[in-house]
């Protein structure tokens, strides 16, 4: 199959514009999770996306078993992870981790990237990012963490996730890597960052802006935008794909697939992938069709008043 493809930040850094993340991979035996990673590189995707927290360590585990058995060479791949969060396992339940402080020392990133290359049985990491701010962060020890992964050849680009512009800013201002990626949450239900936009000088809530600017700042110093959870709306409530209260978008989304020819999480990655911010899609389903069935969604060029049509079924307006 033939993925789009686009420039990771500013770079010569180009790669599929759909990756798989590997969250749900903990658990899986080797056989099927060889078979989500074979057709996730049938499908055209070339970026893997994990976290040293998911599934304890176990995804990347797991995906080093699942790379072997494959037979994929691990440099046809790009393999990205993130790091920061010591976890809290007296939280974590049924899949879901949570963290009982974040660390940003030099000590605790350099421990996270070697844990994670031992895991997932690789030399280097594609890229790394700080996985959510830490209010304790100190700009020194994460210079110098960064300086030494880039020197011992462990870690060739760094970015973050889910910060805010001026959290950017501020790591951006002591490391001397530049930051390339800020993954953050978004699709046609969770488009805050798309609503403050439009209302902008506005009374009530809808110009409230909670998302301060990200996608506009983002385009400006042409930071790569993953949106994780495309399918989901809130953080664990559920997906909005053939849920019945939201009605009116999944008839849109099925009257768009139909004319398509594809999925109702094609046309859901279609119309992330339509955004002239150049967004990569984050996929995180270890289910095989759905893997061929939301990659699709690469080839469809949604036309402007249909990526408006479904911004509005989602129960959004124009002020």
């Amino acid at each position: 199959m033939n993925m789009k493809t686009l420039k990771i930040g500013d770079t010569n850094f180009e790669a599929s514009a759909v990756a798989l993340g590997i969250m749900r991979m903990a658990g899986m035996d080797t056989a099927a999770a060889a078979k989500t990673l074979q057709t996730a590189v049938d499908s055209g995707i070339n970026y893997i996306d994990s976290a040293d927290i998911y599934g304890e360590g176990g995804s990347e585990k797991t995906f080093k078993e699942a790379l072997k058995a494959s037979g994929i060479s691990r440099d046809k791949l790009f393999i990205q992870s993130k790091g920061g969060i010591v976890l809290d396992p007296s939280r974590s339940h049924d899949g879901l981790v949570f963290g009982a402080r974040y660390d940003f020392s030099k000590q605790h990133l350099i421990e996270s990237v070697d844990g994670i290359l031992e895991r997932m049985g690789v030399d280097y990491l594609d890229s790394f990012l700080l996985h959510r701010p830490d209010p304790l962060m100190e700009g020194d020890e994460i210079a110098d963490a960064f300086d030494t992964l880039q020197r011992e050849g462990k870690v060739r680009h760094f970015g973050v996730s889910n910060f805010d512009p001026e959290q950017v800013e501020l790591v951006q201002s002591w490391v001397s890597q530049r930051l390339l990626i800020n993954q953050l949450q978004f699709n046609v239900v969770h488009s805050g960052m798309i609503k403050a936009g439009l209302h902008v000088n506005k009374a009530g809530d809808d110009s409230n802006d909670h998302n301060d600017q990200i996608i506009e700042y983002s385009r400006r110093k042409h930071m790569t935008i993953q949106a994780w959870s495309p399918f989901n709306y809130g953080l664990f409530d559920g997906m909005y794909i053939n849920d019945p209260k939201f009605g009116k978008l999944n008839d849109k989304l099925a009257e768009l697939a139909k004319k398509y020819g594809v999925s109702k999480n094609a046309i859901a990655v279609a119309w992330i992938l339509r955004h002239p911010a150049h967004v990569q899609v984050l996929l995180g389903t270890m289910n095989p069709d759905h893997i061929k069935d939301s990659a699709a969604g690469a080839d469809v060029e949604l036309t402007k008043q249909e990526w408006y049509d479904l911004y509005f079924a989602a129960g959004n307006d124009l002020p």
